[in-house]
């Protein structure tokens, strides 16, 4: 929201006398070491730093920091006293000019311009300002670089500057002296080794020599990961605290990298009033945290919290941490870093009863590089491919077939040969599936796989399998298949990795679908000249292009168009919703609640142990065949006898039965019921020369899980169904960016035009073009006259179309359907209107599905219908049509079918029945169905629904 402020207040300090370090910046530039986002980065960071004096971002607001001085107020249609009010007032004018920003061809705020214009004098402007940017103190700054783009050493340039200004200014509180890296705790061990290479950085490269050379020499840098020795432990014991603490004798220069947790744990509890009347404020903190504690103590510092979007759930008590940090006067900025700007759900700022603010980008972002600008710059230019293939195995075949052929023989400038990474979900489907399908069926030279993962039970890794992973990015690495599970979503730079495969849903976690994908994207020569190559299933597709919606504001088609080096133009596109008067869409949710239900009240261990002795089902026959292989040669053979070969040792096996409950179960809680342990596990294993092994012929996992029931009361699920009515909105202004330029763009520029036209002038279409008619017979041009057409969706405009134009770019069949039911004499004549609600992103009506099952219901996730046909009564949305437009391989999903099962049956009994008449119908459209078919199928619908 305010990078493009930023940016073009900070190019006018750049070009202008007054810029003090125009030299620094020509010297970055000129030795050419850096890239384009990386200094534009920085010229950001030090125009805030210098001209903006490091002061928080909602400060600088509300002293009007950011006003362009393009707002005439004598010609606003205000009150006089408004517009007195906000000549005077700083604050009030930058919240007004800031309301009227236009995004997509919108103004961001529109209510709270109206209210600024009518109640400019009741307003609290430094409460709005401070709650837009979070209510902080401290100075606090975002910038948004895609994976690729180089944010480490963008961490140590600034680092270098800020060393660098303070040793020409030591009392200059603006530049720090000390850094404080920050990691989120669940990627410490990908994202804390990347850091490192901070190290590593060429000051030179921001900073003239021989002041880099220098500075380097005195740059300390400490990885505070050590476990403390002994709880509540003093300096002497604890040694992250030891490193913190050999700063204070000679504080410059020290950059320390923590995890995120250890510096937002909360207090621990003090039970003695005498405690917490005595201990002070500094005293209790030190008590509960003493890493925290001293972290806060430092002079000067600058904290840098990297991968920030990972910090959400505990931003609130980070924030915290280091607003008291900050109140001890030793903060001097606090960075973000993230690949996106975006939040997953907009977050509202109440104003009064009537107007609420909602911002779906981070407000603090003073700098943005969308991912698609660096494709082709300093990433290489993906492929990204999909397949609507059940079988998880056909797609992996489909993706390694063609990165043999493309990538199979490439090798890099540096000597590291192109590498395809397959991403499983699971350990054992990687090494029992996924390893034997690539060596069997394919015909892969293990020698060419490498297989990593952190191990379970059934399968170790080994050391080597680290190490060589560990080599991947180095020429003594020959392996070209790299199956992952469980690692290498994020953090993980490999640069001669060029491909990706996520053949199936869970291969990575559904929110990291995006960093996952992208891993292969990092350049190793030249970007402008590499490719890679991603395959997804039609599930992973889906996921992905959301993301990159919500995140980057792109699509996998602008990916893929980026990819062949065609240029991407945009239209811009325009909210209808004021002209319309949309309303939003009333409907009523079911959600369940889960609760358990305890049917014993003690859980009879003894007597459940003992029984399982006594069951004979868990004994089993194993058979195996024999012979040629000829059917008819085959001879069956029935094993009764005890079999097996894996050793078995009591005390093991006890282990095993606890590690497998997730430590909910104890060797303590076991010994009491020793006697009968020993005899069910006599009952499970055989002896054989002198050894015991366990005997096959029973199912052990199975009874280890009837031990472990023993110890727990009988438990049932009880499921609560709940009713809330829900108001959506089929339009998300914030959302609403530009399209990338395609032929599915409907309508076209031309009705785009002349709709927004008739709009303006509030003409009738008809009447419009009459008058255009006969200004050409006029002028003596009585044939031309005859030619002038205006589109179908012109003369539909107000039954169509609530933002311009639609983007169809996933399918033709939906723009088609769109068109034909704009033409439906029908349709007209029954004043009805059709709204598309496909771009998922876009929208707010969206139904929460549930299967039914046995216990109650179980949740299939969000459906979003394609179109919505309604019918007003009131200024109200009376009756809502439902449509869904489907493929035929799309339809054949188990998750739609799912979803249609429960919108058809539930979803319009539920509704029908709380608003007591008709409002909701569904109506199904198939691609393998002829139009004419589908046609009449809409027909018999909007005359049996809608004449209701």
């Amino acid at each position: 929201m305010l990078q493009n402020i930023i940016t073009i207040k900070k190019n006018n300090w750049l070009n202008s006398p007054d810029c003090s370090v125009k030299v620094v910046v020509d010297y970055i530039r000129n030795t050419g070491k850096l890239r384009d986002t990386q200094v534009e980065a920085i010229e950001q960071y030090l125009f805030l730093k210098i001209v903006g004096a490091n002061k928080p971002l909602w400060k600088l607001f509300s002293e009007g920091f950011f006003i362009n001085g393009g707002t005439d107020l004598s010609k606003e249609t205000i009150s006089q006293a408004s517009r007195e009010y906000l000549e005077k007032n700083k604050p009030a004018l930058a919240l007004f000019e800031f309301s009227r920003i236009k995004t997509n061809g919108s103004t961001l705020l529109p209510k709270l311009e109206i209210l600024i214009k009518e109640k400019a004098d009741t307003l609290d402007y430094d409460k709005i300002i401070k709650s837009i940017f979070y209510n902080v103190n401290y100075t606090d700054y975002l910038f948004s670089l895609p994976m690729g783009a180089g944010k480490t050493y963008l961490m140590a340039s600034f680092i270098y500057l800020d060393l660098y200004f303070a040793q020409l200014e030591p009392d200059n509180k603006n530049f720090a002296h000390n850094f404080l890296v920050l990691a989120p705790s669940g990627l410490k061990a990908s994202i804390i080794p990347s850091l490192k290479t901070i190290e590593k950085f060429n000051p030179s490269w921001v900073i003239p020599e021989p002041s880099a050379s220098n500075l380097k020499k005195k740059l300390k840098f400490e990885v505070l990961d050590q476990p403390k020795t002994a709880k509540k432990s003093n300096k002497a014991r604890n040694p992250n605290s030891a490193k913190v603490n050999k700063c204070f004798s000679d504080p410059f220069g020290y950059v320390f990298v923590v995890n995120a947790e250890k510096v937002i744990l909360d207090r621990l509890a003090l039970t003695a009033q005498k405690e917490l009347i005595e201990k002070t404020e500094d005293e209790q903190d030190k008590f509960a945290n003493e890493l925290r504690n001293l972290i806060g103590k430092i002079p000067n510092l600058e904290i840098m919290i990297d991968e920030v979007h990972h910090a959400t759930d505990s931003d609130i008590e980070l924030r915290q941490v280091v607003n008291r940090w900050n109140n001890s006067g030793n903060v001097t900025t606090t960075l973000g870093f993230s690949g996106t700007p975006y939040l997953e759900g907009a977050e509202k700022i109440i104003i009064d009863n009537e107007v609420a603010l909602s911002f779906n980008q981070i407000s603090n972002t003073i700098y943005y590089y969308p991912l698609i600008q660096g494709i082709g710059n300093f990433l290489k230019k993906p492929n990204v491919k999909s397949s609507s293939d059940n079988n998880p195995l056909n797609i992996i075949k489909e993706g390694v077939t063609e990165f043999y052929k493309q990538y199979g023989n490439k090798v890099y400038s540096n000597g590291t040969v192109a590498k395809l990474a397959i991403y499983c979900g699971l350990i054992d489907r990687l090494e029992d599936e996924v390893f034997p399908f690539l060596t069997g069926e394919l015909k892969i030279n293990p020698k060419e796989i490498l297989r990593y993962h952190r191990g379970n039970k059934k399968h170790k890794v080994s050391k080597e399998a680290e190490l060589e992973y560990l080599s991947l990015d180095k020429d003594i690495s020959k392996k070209k298949i790299i199956l992952l599970a469980q690692i290498g979503k994020e953090g993980w730079d490999c640069r001669s990795l060029t491909g990706v495969i996520l053949a199936q849903q869970g291969d990575a976690p559904t929110n990291m679908v995006l960093q996952t994908s992208c891993r292969c994207l990092r350049e190793v020569d030249n970007a402008n000249s590499e490719t890679a190559l991603i395959w997804l299933n039609s599930v992973n597709e889906k996921v992905l292009d959301k993301q990159l919606q919500n995140t980057q504001h792109t699509s996998i088609d602008e990916l893929n168009k980026a990819g062949q080096g065609l240029k991407v133009n945009y239209i811009p596109r325009t909210s209808r919703m004021e002209h319309l008067q949309l309303p939003d869409i009333n409907f009523y949710q079911l959600k369940i609640k889960y609760s358990e239900l305890i049917i014993e009240e003690t859980p009879h261990t003894e007597e459940k142990l003992t029984s399982i002795t006594s069951n004979n089902s868990l004994k089993h026959t194993l058979e195996f065949t024999e012979g040629n292989f000829n059917p008819k040669d085959r001879k069956a053979t029935t094993v009764t006898k005890a079999k097996g070969n894996e050793p078995a040792v009591f005390d093991f096996w006890l282990y095993d039965i606890c590690i497998e409950s997730f430590n909910s179960l104890s060797i303590q809680q076991l010994k009491p019921h020793q006697k009968v342990l020993k005899d069910i596990f006599a009952l499970v294993t055989f002896k054989e020369n002198n050894k015991i092994f366990f005997n096959e012929l029973y199912q052990q996992d199975e009874v280890k899980g009837l031990i472990r029931k023993a110890f727990y009361c009988k438990r049932d699920v009880k499921t609560e169904e709940e009713v809330f009515e829900h108001t959506a909105s089929l339009l998300l202004l914030s959302k609403l960016n530009d399209a990338p330029e395609n032929p599915n763009l409907f309508p076209d520029k031309e009705s785009v035009t002349r709709i927004l036209e008739l709009d303006k002038n509030g003409k009738d279409p008809q009447q419009a073009l009459e008058e255009i008619r006969e200004t050409f017979r006029q002028t003596g041009f009585p044939d031309m006259a005859a030619n002038i057409h205006f589109a179908p969706a012109v003369f539909q405009k107000d039954k169509s179309l609530h933002y311009l134009p639609y983007n169809f770019m996933q399918s033709t069949f939906e723009m088609t359907f769109l068109k034909q039911v704009l033409q439906l004499d029908l349709f007209q004549t029954n004043q009805l209107e059709i709204y598309y609600n496909g771009e998922r992103h876009l929208t707010t009506f969206k139904i929460k599905c549930f299967a039914q099952m046995p216990y109650g219901w179980r949740p299939v996730g969000e459906y979003t219908p394609d179109f919505i046909i309604i019918q007003r009564k009131d200024d109200i949305i009376y009756k809502a049509l439902i449509v869904e437009t489907k493929g035929k391989g799309f339809a054949e999903q188990t998750e739609f079918i799912e979803r249609k099962t429960f919108v058809e049956g539930e979803f319009l009994r539920l509704n029908n029945e709380k608003f007591q008449y008709r409002k909701f119908d569904f109506a199904y459209i198939s691609d393998d169905n002829t139009w004419d078919s589908n046609i009449n199928l809409l027909t018999n619908k909007i005359t049996n629904f809608f004449n209701s």
